[in-house]
């Protein structure tokens, strides 16, 4: 009886083994970048803003936040990375304006910057360099919100957005 229970527990661990080690090596693959194509994620951030309420019509202020980026299915073009944002944004009788940078790192340690602007009301997302994998890197996209969490504390800002568009390496 022993025998057997342990020749049964001895084939699940290589079985669990196995299956573990052939996600690892496809996620592994497909950290390689083709030199171009599409993107398609979604980025979960928080953060703080700094605040002016001037009037009714006008205001401003800066903010600075943690982003999150997840592929689905996973191991998609910049999937697992993660980035560091500032920004500054403005209410002018009505009119918004808004536009940020952002670093982002791979487990790598490879980066890429990000500029987030709004034009014609409309977000735009663009990448200019990178280091590494991404040095030379371009990339042009949108950017959808998807909602705003809760206020959890006044000056903290969290939501997640899609990010599609296409990119082209060096």
């Amino acid at each position: 009886m022993t025998d057997r229970f342990t020749f049964k527990r001895v084939s699940v661990v290589r079985c669990v083994g196995l299956i573990v080690s052939t996600f690892a090596m496809g996620v592994a693959v497909s950290q390689t970048l083709p030199k171009e194509g599409p993107y398609d994620y979604i980025s979960c951030w928080s953060g703080t803003s700094n605040d002016i309420a001037f009037s009714k019509t006008h205001g401003f202020g800066t903010y600075e936040f943690v982003v999150n980026n997840r592929t689905s299915p996973p191991g998609g073009p910049f999937d697992m990375t993660v980035g560091r944002c500032v920004g500054l944004g403005s209410v002018f009788d009505g009119k918004r304006d808004n536009s940020s940078l952002c670093e982002a790192v791979d487990k790598d340690g490879d980066k890429f910057i990000i500029r987030n602007s709004i034009e014609a009301g409309k977000p735009k997302q663009e990448g200019f360099a990178g280091t590494g994998k991404y040095e030379g890197m371009t990339r042009i996209g949108t950017s959808e919100m998807l909602g705003r969490f809760p206020v959890i504390k006044p000056g903290v800002i969290t939501g997640c957005a899609r990010q599609t568009g296409t990119y082209k390496m060096k």
